[in-house]
């Protein structure tokens, strides 16, 4: 056959060279992360279309966007996060290092607010922290009534050492949302200008979706709004005060920690230094204790009625798992403050792994006097969880909650518990529920399994291992394209929990995790790989790894100018014209000018969007034509597909690709879960593996999963034998042939040979 360069000039190829890096940055997916990272970073300039002109990275480059934030262009702690990740990563393959702390000081800039945007904290009384006001299911129930009574708020037991710790009473912490490019035009501390600035949207339970959220300052004013501001949509009293509030997203804090880990390990096995990036980690985990307490400090376990369920003293109040989140405040005047924490937890916001750095690694030791072992109390607690939650399918459940409905309320008695806290398969918010997208699934147990792969603890490996082969039979890439499942359905109830379950076989009979649809989420499906490549490089799955290898190869398919981005329709836009609701007789004005009444829209109260170049998509739609479509590209997806592929690189697990499966090097002709074309080009979709054959015809072998016909053609023939002998993989797709002789069709893919599928 003829040499590759002679099939490379008749592609008209041209070979581009990268500069030589000082690591291991030769190897395929090293150079695939690398030069994602210079698309994301501008060469690491920051001068991108994923950056602000102030370094902040917006949640999108594209900015019609609407999911948890609200515009492209505002940025989330959890971006930030994946910020430090993306750091730490090319800082092991480059051995430029500097990075890290460059995304650390933009965190700490940015999100963490400075003594002069959270003013007064001095004054917190630990013995009163805040005054209860319930939450409620229904929206239009708010706001909800404070209530000033004696004995409902129980004590903060962290306080005073973190003060004594730290010097001050100031929270180190990531306030959750910033507007990037001051899009909303409230500014920072109600200047109106500044940029990035402090803002904030959810407040009224769990019914509100970002499409019902009234967005507002947190540094509040009164200059916009109604006569109280904004605060009278949320809470019920008779007079209010100028105040200052922050919220954190407890799960990027400890991402943040565990991507600082990284960093700094392998910055050590390099011989470099990152210890300052190290103890600011150890500080944020610190603070991040707030997490493992209830909203109001009250007693954990069978909590029912809020003036009933004892206050909280000492650690009785704390679950030691990482809530949903925890907040501070105070008045603008500097003379009064408060701090909650959160009875409503979520698996895939737990972090073993950053309660393993933060009670086992001396670099990352915090400083109070209780931090570590309640970081070692909440490691243990966690894994507890996931074994509680992990269904018989392997995925896992969605959380639990001290505080039914928000309000300490009676749930029915058929739902189980956890240390006295009651199973919430949909904890925190229901529109939609919040453990039906798998992100959900490779955001926990990543951390599960890098713990695993770290500290080799036994039952993060039992959770691990089971988890895995629910992701092995739920994924699949057929032609070059991945497929796997991108939201689940639940039933019925966990085992009531004791300690001793954990390994116990048969847990969990009645709870079950249901695939109901399948797609493409490039984010998720990085991040699901992510978890897969450290439970099996400790366990030496092949199968694993190959399967983890041949996802991230086949998502090179989904490259384009800025990225890796897939067509995503959105029927959800319809939401732009839902009402958003405002209590009758409430009314205000935003800083875009938009009037704030009873009756008003998502779109209303926005008006900016119709300034948008992307806006005519979505008012066409509006107007009753077609479903708008993006390619987005969003800063967190982004980072998760670099990153596992410089873990890839980092590892030396590229053998395990190239077609390779269920352990062999080379030459295989067959894949597991490989239909054949035949099949799906009537429009059928692939079983998954290990799939049953029901019928066999001229097309294939055929099986049925769902009540629908699939393709079970696992043991077909890819791509000839006499090409894959010969140590060339078969295409990822058909596509040109571009040479033919007796072994067969020859196709070219990432500058070699390979062999073009015989049902093409």
């Amino acid at each position: 056959m003829p040499s590759i360069r002679s099939a490379l000039a008749l592609l008209g190829a041209t070979a581009v060279l990268a500069a030589p890096m000082t690591k291991r940055a030769s190897d395929e997916y090293a150079q695939r992360a690398i030069d994602h990272y210079n698309k994301i970073t501008g060469n690491g300039s920051y001068q991108s279309e994923y950056f602000s002109p102030e370094n902040v990275p917006y949640h999108s480059v594209e900015t019609l966007m609407v999911e948890a934030p609200d515009h492209g262009h505002e940025s989330v702690s959890e971006t930030y996060s994946f910020w430090v990740w993306l750091e730490a990563v090319n800082g092991k393959l480059t051995g430029d290092y500097s990075g890290v702390e460059t995304a650390w000081s933009y965190l700490e800039k940015h999100l963490i607010p400075d003594s002069k945007n959270q003013p007064g904290n001095s004054k917190y009384n630990p013995s009163s922290p805040a005054t209860y006001a319930p939450e409620d299911d229904d929206i239009e129930n708010y706001p909800a009534k404070l209530v000033f009574q004696d004995g409902i708020v129980g004590e903060d037991p962290i306080a005073k050492e973190l003060q004594q710790a730290y010097g001050n009473w100031d929270i180190y912490a990531m306030h959750w949302i910033i507007d990037g490019d001051n899009w909303y035009g409230y500014g920072q501390q109600g200047d109106g200008k500044s940029k990035p600035s402090f803002i904030n949207t959810f407040q009224r339970g769990p019914s509100e979706s970002t499409w019902k959220t009234v967005p507002h300052p947190c540094w509040e004013t009164m200059k916009w709004g109604g006569r109280n501001g904004f605060l009278d949509l949320f809470t019920g009293d008779n007079s209010y005060a100028k105040q200052w509030r922050y919220t954190a997203a407890p799960d990027a804090d400890a991402r943040a920690i565990q991507a600082a880990y990284f960093g700094w390990l392998w910055a050590q096995e390099d011989g470099q230094d990152l210890s300052s990036v190290a103890s600011k980690a150890a500080k944020l985990g610190d603070y991040l204790r707030y997490a493992q307490y209830d909203k109001y400090f009250k007693k954990i376990g069978n909590c029912v009625d809020y003036q009933r369920c004892s206050a909280g003293r000492g650690k009785n109040s704390a679950h030691y798992l990482i809530s949903w989140y925890f907040a501070w405040g105070g008045g603008l005047q500097g003379d009064w403050a408060w701090r909650i924490g959160s009875s409503h937890t979520h698996t895939g916001y737990q972090s073993p792994l950053a309660a393993w750095i933060l009670s086992t690694q001396p670099a990352f030791k915090p400083k109070s006097s209780n931090g570590a072992k309640d970081w070692a109390t909440s490691m243990d607690r966690q894994l507890e969880l996931f074994r509680w939650l992990q269904t018989p399918e392997g995925c896992i459940a969605g959380g639990a909650t001290n505080s039914w409905q928000g309000q300490y309320a009676q749930p029915s008695s058929d739902i189980t518990t956890f240390y006295g806290m009651w199973y919430d398969w949909q904890p925190v918010y229901h529109d939609p529920p919040s453990n039906n997208w798998t992100g959900m699934q490779g955001w926990g147990m990543e951390r599960v399994c890098s713990m695993y792969y770290l500290s080799g603890n036994e039952k993060a490996g039992l959770v691990c291992k089971n988890w895995a082969q629910w992701v092995k039979d739920t994924t699949r890439v057929n032609g070059g394209e991945v497929i796997h499942a991108t939201n689940l359905g639940w039933d019925g109830n966990p085992d009531e929990w004791k300690a001793s379950n954990f390994n116990k076989s048969g847990l969990n009979k009645s709870l079950h995790g249901t695939v109901t649809s399948e797609g493409l989420d490039l984010g998720s499906i990085a991040s699901i790989m992510k978890g897969l490549m450290w439970v099996s490089m400790k366990d030496g799955d092949e199968e694993g790894l190959s399967l983890a290898v041949s996802v991230m190869d086949a998502i090179e398919n989904y490259k384009d100018d800025l990225g890796y981005a897939a067509e995503e329709q959105r029927l959800d836009y319809e939401k732009f014209g839902g009402e958003v609701y405002i209590p009758s007789g409430w009314t205000g004005k935003n800083a875009q000018g938009a009037n704030l009444q009873n009756g008003v829209t998502f779109i209303d109260i926005r008006p900016k969007y119709k300034e948008d170049p992307d806006w005519y998509q979505v008012e066409d739609f509006l107007n009753g034509g077609n479903p708008p479509t993006f390619t987005y590209h969003r800063f967190w997806g982004q980072t998760e597909i670099m990153v596992a592929n410089g873990l890839i690189s980092i590892y030396d697990l590229g053998k395990y690709g190239k077609g390779n499966t269920g352990g062999n090097t080379g030459g295989n002709t067959t894949k597991p879960g490989k239909c054949s074309a035949a099949i799906t080009r009537q429009g059928y979709k692939c079983c998954s593996k290990n799939c049953q054959v029901v019928y066999t015809d001229g097309d294939g072998d055929w099986g049925v999963e769902n009540g629908q016909w699939c393709g079970c053609g696992g043991a077909a023939e890819v791509c000839p034998s006499s090409i894959t002998s010969q140590g060339y993989p078969c295409c990822s797709s058909c596509g040109t042939v571009y040479y033919q002789d007796a072994d067969g069709d020859w196709g070219v893919e990432n500058g070699d040979w390979c062999g073009m599928p015989t049902e093409c």
